[in-house]
């Protein structure tokens, strides 16, 4: 598929929810088929900029930044719960701020979370799914996630050195290089703004608290394959294999609670857009076309 660019209609905006000031950036018609584009850590919805004007021309695209991160306000740990109930609570605040009433979700890493979430709270909004580089099953958690569950089992022992190796400049550029044989088609800026921003003051400390909230996500995975059994919604899956963190057999275990999902392996990493993004926005749009989701 041939695609065009387009990013003559994004725009970059704000939007208090709770008292809590939201960045998103918002593209394409707003009588089209909303896609809501939700990132991982420690992204922003700036990992979308170079998707967004390969779907804008027949999708009206949002792209929220969660409290703690990119654009949006970071209260500070001590005024502001991090946890995954609280940030998607904070989205659906945004999502209903924009009067967002239908959407398709695009998930990645820590856009799974939220987004299982919401697709919970409210099921009748959610036309279809996207996951890329997701996990709702253990079966995709890899093998450092050992050292991520000792830091949940016993907080006090782990965190000092959990949490400066988890926010540590080499921790970022691995989670986009994995074990990608192409390291010449990774940008480095990519990594040393991201460890830019988890240099904040503060930063520490709010992600400490949200990915010691990581284990409950781990334990409502039950809840979130039950909900994709019951309501089965179109599913498509585009997964970077060389992520070292969120495997393979994550990606193959949605279609055992959707016999339909569409999955694709892709040769790309945990951040599959790096290298993949042409790839990933014809697969979006021809699935989306099969779904009739398209620009009216």
């Amino acid at each position: 598929m041939s695609l065009s660019s387009t990013s003559a209609t994004t725009t970059y905006q704000t939007v208090a929810v709770d008292g809590v000031k939201i960045f998103y950036r918002e593209a394409g018609p707003r009588h089209a088929p909303t896609l809501l584009l939700l990132h991982g850590f420690p992204s922003s919805s700036r990992m979308f900029d170079t998707l967004i004007p390969l779907l804008a021309d027949r999708y009206h695209v949002v792209a929220p930044d969660y409290p703690g991160f990119g654009q949006s306000d970071a209260p500070p740990a001590s005024a502001f719960a991090y946890t995954f109930d609280h940030e998607a609570q904070v989205i659906e605040g945004f999502i209903e701020a924009l009067g967002l009433k239908e959407y398709v979700l695009f998930m990645q890493d820590y856009g799974g979370p939220v987004g299982f979430r919401l697709a919970v709270a409210h099921p009748e909004r959610v036309q279809a799914l996207i996951v890329q580089n997701a996990v709702a099953h253990e079966v995709g958690l890899g093998p450092i996630w050992e050292d991520r569950r000792a830091y949940w089992k016993n907080r006090e022992a782990h965190e000092a050195a959990f949490i400066s190796s988890f926010t540590s400049l080499e921790a970022c550029r691995q989670r986009h290089i994995g074990t990608s044989p192409n390291i010449e088609r990774y940008n480095p800026d990519i990594w040393a703004e991201e460890f830019a921003a988890l240099s904040r003051p503060g930063q520490a400390k709010i992600q400490a608290d949200l990915f010691y909230d990581y284990q409950n996500n781990v334990a409502s995975y039950p809840r979130w394959q039950a909900w994709l059994r019951q309501y089965k919604p179109p599913v498509l899956v585009v997964w970077g294999k060389y992520d070292p963190s969120f495997v393979v057999a994550g990606a193959a275990a949605y279609a055992q609670d959707v016999p339909d999902a569409e999955v694709h392996i892709l040769d790309a990493g945990h951040f599959a857009l790096d290298e993949a993004v042409d790839q990933i926005a014809a697969l979006t749009r021809t699935f989306l076309a099969k779904q009739k989701l398209d620009v009216p």
